[in-house]
């Protein structure tokens, strides 16, 4: 669930100098997918962008941080909107609607996108540093469910164990995507797997609530009585409830 959309146009094409941060994203890239991105220094970068050395740490703490460059902003926007919220949405489609945040700015850019999964794929360190990314996503969601069921008494597992779902359901729709060099219509895969989700957890619920009503027979008689009235009375206490 990492950052996909950058501010930069697509990679490769040069350097955009609509900003120093967008200027810096395209000059990144071109290094990393020309030299490589243990290659390339963030001297190479300023250096390519044209922009002093401290520009680059005003806007990235570093050089992994180019290659995410939007997650922060992300993070914002997903808190702030589940915090919106009235409170009386079905929880499970709120952070459903909140992982689709992530999705559209991954096809707000998909070149950009596919770009970046590739190098993410090719260096162990990037990899670490998507999951320390995910997991951020992950706990935000998780964090906005256990407001929403603080009343239950497994409400912390159950925030736990949603969240994780949805960002798995997630991450398997935009990987599918971009495996494909981001063709096909990203937001009905997505909503496919995301109602799959919700499908898994809306059982569990009715199940839940199906045992909890579920009525309770006892049937009271004598060892001496005939089968014919055991079973009769039984019948009769069916079919009253």
């Amino acid at each position: 669930m990492s950052q996909a959309h950058g501010g930069a146009g697509a990679a490769g094409s040069g350097p955009v100098k609509s900003s120093k941060r967008d200027a810096m994203i395209a000059a990144a890239f071109e290094l990393f997918l020309t030299r490589g991105f243990e290659q390339t220094t963030i001297d190479d970068i300023v250096c390519l962008a044209d922009v002093g050395r401290s520009s680059f740490f005003r806007y990235f703490p570093s050089k992994e941080d180019v290659v995410f460059p939007d997650h922060e902003r992300c993070l914002a926007e997903m808190t702030a909107f589940l915090r919106e919220g009235t409170g009386e949405e079905e929880p499970v489609a709120r952070v459903c609607d909140a992982a689709r945040l992530v999705m559209r700015m991954y096809a707000a850019n998909p070149s950009f996108a596919v770009q970046r999964y590739r190098l993410t794929k090719s260096v162990p360190g990037l990899r670490s540093h998507e999951v320390s990314v995910v997991w951020r996503y992950e706990r935000t969601l998780a964090d906005y469910l256990r407001g929403r069921f603080a009343h239950q008494p497994d409400g912390d597992l159950r925030a736990d164990m949603i969240a994780a779902c949805v960002v798995a359901a997630h991450n398997n729709a935009l990987r599918t995507w971009l495996r494909s060099g981001g063709q096909g219509d990203i937001s009905t895969q997505m909503d496919r797997a995301l109602e799959l989700a919700q499908n898994v957890w809306r059982l569990g619920e009715e199940g839940e609530g199906a045992g909890q009503q579920e009525p309770v027979v006892v049937l009271v008689t004598t060892r001496k009585a005939p089968m014919w009235q055991v079973v009769r009375e039984i019948e009769s206490a069916f079919g009253e409830h």
